[in-house]
């Protein structure tokens, strides 16, 4: 099987009125993701007592500070490449988002929002992190349309098919990678692989988080977004290693490195948290018995 994206990076490109009127698929899924995603959010923060409200109130936010994160940490990895012209760096059209970065953003967000308007931060992160896996899912795929965020060719029968103006060195060479030479199709792995992710989230919520009997209430405010740092970050650490496009500190990917830190940070959050209910649990029988 093999995928081939369209010519045509836009979703509908016309001029109405004199004014030219252009929307690529890579800026409709971002926004479509994010929809989507708070549209999760705010069923879950209904669950939880929550007023809908506020995940679309902090939405906006969310998106400004999400994409800013996402080019600014892309920038500063790729600086050379706009040291020369910074007028480029707004310049969102042919992609140059890094996960990373927006997901800094988004939990900036958070963090703002929920001390502008007094709600508890780890379960609030808690109520959205399902929602942003859930749109870097769907988001995704505007790296299709893009034809970016490829990997090394492959001999499997299911691969990506690249044009020649989006290829990478030394691949431009169409003699020795002809027009039907496969690639992987990196962003397709990371969008399953986020989906499932989604999944086992919302799962865990319902079996030993919130969703889950008090006496089963395992998951403590807090253990999603540290789950899912060690989910999706071993997923990419994989999956980076087949792309093309990495951002590099030196010879380290800095995705996988990134990856490495995420998973670290988490694995230590949570036993840190678990730790803590356990002493607390034992200081409070201490407490009975005396």
């Amino acid at each position: 099987m093999v995928l081939y994206p369209p010519d045509d990076p836009y979703l509908f490109n016309i001029t109405l009125f004199g004014l030219p009127i252009a929307v690529r698929w890579y800026g409709a899924l971002i926004m479509g993701g994010a929809l989507i995603a708070s549209y999760l959010a705010s069923r879950r923060a209904v669950a939880r007592g929550y007023k809908p409200d506020h995940v679309w109130d902090q939405l906006m936010l969310g998106l400004i500070l999400g994409i800013a994160g996402a080019r600014i940490y892309y920038v500063i990895f790729e600086w050379e490449r706009f040291a020369s012209n910074l007028w480029s760096i707004p310049n969102l059209t042919t992609g140059g988002l890094a996960i990373h970065g927006g997901f800094l953003g988004a939990v900036l967000s958070v963090v703002i929002y929920t001390r502008w308007h007094k709600l508890p931060f780890w379960d609030w992160i808690d109520v959205c992190i399902p929602g942003f896996l859930l749109g870097q899912a769907i988001g995704r795929w505007g790296n299709f349309f893009n034809q970016e965020a490829y990997g090394r060719p492959t001999d499997l029968a299911f691969g990506l098919q690249i044009d020649p103006a989006y290829r990478l060195p030394p691949y431009t060479d169409m003699q020795q990678y002809p027009l039907d030479t496969l690639f992987h199709a990196t962003f397709l792995y990371e969008s399953l692989w986020n989906f499932a992710g989604v999944a086992l989230l919302l799962l865990a919520d319902r079996r030993f988080g919130h969703g889950a009997p008090a006496s089963k209430r395992w998951l403590r405010p807090g253990d999603l977004i540290f789950l899912y740092a060690i989910y999706y970050s071993a997923g990419r650490f994989w999956i980076e290693g087949l792309r093309l496009d990495s951002l590099y500190a030196g010879p380290l990917r800095m995705a996988q490195v990134i990856s490495l830190i995420f998973i670290a940070a988490g694995a230590v959050a949570l036993v840190v948290s678990h730790r803590r209910r356990e002493a607390g649990r034992v200081k409070r029988e201490a407490g009975r018995e005396a």
